[in-house]
């Protein structure tokens, strides 16, 4: 269904019981961050939050998007799969033998409603023009400071629209924006998205390059936005489908080469200059749960600043998971299953982004496996496919299990595994938040093929020891052999799953390399076929925590270390993944290495103190607590 503005969603959220009001003062430095983080922790998401006391003359609503029941409100489905099974009977009605008159004539309502997602320009203005500041300024705007040691405001929910120069097709995409003053942001797009590619395209003519950046609205705006959409599909399309409504464009006051939808809360119009020096932008506290460090991006002038009466500013904060882009992540997940299965790898039956693993650094597949080699197949044309080609580690398994039941499909691919011939490692583009790689936005992948092996595909000297010593004993020996070993998990070995997870202190050169070859060495450890490494400041029992800093801090093609025990004429392996920090002393790691993100505690104490007038129910302690003593001194953000 199509939302008329972002207020009827608001109000539907209200009616649902999907939104708390929140009355009382609350600044939007650092205290909407923290307050949202909170709520956004509580379970299922908590619910969508709307401050109406900001200081500013506008209220700012938050968390929208974070549960899985208003991202299908967003998006106007009862079930994300929905819109999956509805892009694949598209898919086979077009793709289909039309051998008769009747076949064909069975094509054209569908046709028709191809032409009624096609977004359209209409004259005169806007809904969000309805009012014009008579001096743009952004610090007019409640732009909110999400994290103590972020650069400054950044704008967090912009849906940014540039053009080609020479094609003039549109790019919507989504770009965080940091405030430098009243006219001037930064604009944050990594050299592989489309509107850089425009840029460039500028560039080369020495032109400035119109931009107009959206807030609000229908809220299916700022999900097509965050779509993984082939670059010659206008974001716009993919919006009118999922509203079943074109949407409809107005052009802007002072970028009339840009049009926007006519219906958002807040336009922001301006220019990036190819003769512009960069400006030093960030840090920022991420999706990933780390600051990204801070680096020269372009400078976007202000040249307008409309939007339309009794508007709302949109706005969201990203740090350590769970947080309301996980949900966005998750429509992603189900809605572009169709379009990867029918167009590139039709042998994939599903697949699951687990919130640790945030977005790109770990995926699981489910194939539907007919040959030996299949899973290589699958893995290759996973990471030559758009924005997966990012992918950290990619698990594979077939229809022998549910890949969302984590334990099942824990036990199903170790029981199919040979840690020396089913991990497969390679190198390629990496997200540019990616900060466990020795060269930004370049490092290593990993792919573990848990798929049933066909003949071919078994070495015949590989002893598939079971393991069978008691975790308790192992736990108690390996903490006592080896000092550095803080914590052992061992509650995947009680669910017959052969990995433990070790909490260590680093002190020396190669020190995870050695220990690892020390611990395998000892004949308890036999049947144990990975071990997990995390930072000694990390509880390896508590197991979410342990695998989102594990996928964070690894670069497998550089950290993974395979110990082969011979045993006459057949074999044991154990692969070690070291994800503990990398620091320039112990590893010759070049990098700054980022901290990860907590409030401070002025703003958890302020937070704290006014929670009962905010009249959002019972108190919820910060989730930052958990975190204080993970970070790597106080004020540290690099090593």
């Amino acid at each position: 269904m199509a939302w008329k503005n972002q207020q009827e969603f608001i109000d539907s959220l209200d009616s649902a019981g999907e939104l708390l009001r929140i009355k009382a003062y609350v600044d939007p430095k650092l205290e909407i961050a923290e307050i949202t983080d909170r709520i956004s922790k509580s379970g299922n998401g908590g619910k969508a939050l709307l401050f109406e006391n900001t200081g500013y003359d506008f209220p700012v609503l938050m968390n929208a998007y974070g549960s899985e029941k208003r991202m299908c409100m967003a998006l106007g489905v009862n079930h994300l799969d929905d819109v999956a099974k509805e892009i694949e009977s598209l898919f086979h009605l077009l793709s289909s033998p039309k051998e008769s008159i009747i076949d064909k004539l069975k094509l054209l309502p569908k046709l028709g409603q191809f032409a009624s997602w096609m977004p359209k320009v209409k004259k005169g203005r806007g809904e969000c023009q309805e009012v014009v500041m008579e001096n743009p300024d952004m610090t007019k705007l409640p732009v909110i400071t999400c994290w103590p040691k972020d650069g400054g405001p950044f704008v967090t929910l912009p849906v940014i629209h540039t053009k080609d120069p020479t094609t003039n097709s549109r790019n919507v995409g989504m770009y965080r924006m940091q405030v430098f003053g009243p006219v001037l942001t930064g604009m944050h797009w990594h050299k592989h998205k489309v509107s850089a590619k425009h840029f460039t395209e500028y560039k080369k003519l020495n032109k400035r390059m119109p931009v107009a950046v959206a807030l609000g609205g229908d809220p299916v705006y700022a999900y097509s936005a965050t779509a993984p959409l082939p670059e010659n599909v206008d974001e716009y399309m993919l919006a009118g489908f999922l509203r079943k409504k074109k949407v409809e464009l107005v052009k802007c006051i002072s970028q009339p080469d840009v049009e926007v939808p006519a219906d958002a809360d807040f336009i922001i119009e301006g220019y990036v200059d190819p003769n512009d020096e960069l400006i030093w932008e960030g840090p920022f506290g991420d999706h990933t749960g780390y600051y990204s460090l801070p680096d020269w991006y372009p400078k976007f002038h202000i040249t307008a600043i409309t939007h339309k009466k009794n508007a709302v500013y949109p706005a969201t904060i990203v740090g350590i998971p769970p947080q309301e882009d996980a949900w966005l992540g998750k429509a992603t997940e189900r809605i572009f299953l169709a379009p990867i299965k029918m167009t590139m790898v039709p042998e994939i039956t599903d697949m699951d982004m687990p919130i640790e693993g945030v977005f790109h650094n770990l995926v699981i597949t489910k194939i539907k496996k007919d040959y030996a080699g299949q899973g290589q197949k699958v893995m290759n044309a996973m990471w030559g496919a758009g924005q997966m080609m990012f992918n950290k580690i990619l698990v594979l398994a077939d229809e022998g299990v549910k890949i969302q039941d984590y334990g099942s499909l824990a036990k199903y691919v170790f029981n199919n595994l040979n840690p020396a011939t089913d991990i497969y490692f390679s190198t390629g583009p990496m997200d540019v938040l990616d900060h466990s790689c020795s060269k930004m936005g370049f490092g290593g992948k990993m792919c573990i093929d848990g798929t049933a092996k066909k003949e071919e595909e078994t070495d015949d000297s590989f002893d598939p020891e079971i393991f069978n010593q008691q975790p308790g004993i192992l736990e108690t020996n390996l903490k006592n052999t080896f000092k550095e070993i803080k914590v052992v998990n061992v509650s995947l070995l009680k669910n017959e799953i052969p990995c433990i997870i070790l909490s260590i202190e680093k002190n020396r050169i190669g020190h995870i390399k050695g220990l690892h070859e020390q611990v395998c060495a000892l004949p308890e450890l036999q049947g144990i076929k990975i071990i997990l490494y995390v930072e000694h400041t990390v509880d390896a029992n508590d197991l979410p925590t342990a695998l989102w800093r594990f996928c964070n801090n690894l670069d497998p093609k550089r950290d993974f270390h395979l110990y082969k025990r011979q045993l006459n004429n057949r074999y044991t392996a154990c692969m070690g993944l070291d994800g503990t920090r990398k620091t320039k002393e112990f590893d010759n790691f070049q990098r700054d290495w980022p901290n990860i993100i907590v409030a401070d505690d002025a703003t958890i104490k302020s937070v704290d103190e006014k929670w009962n007038e905010l009249g959002i129910g019972q108190f919820i302690p910060s989730p930052s607590l958990k975190f204080k003593d993970q970070m790597y001194g106080e004020e540290a953000i690099v090593n």
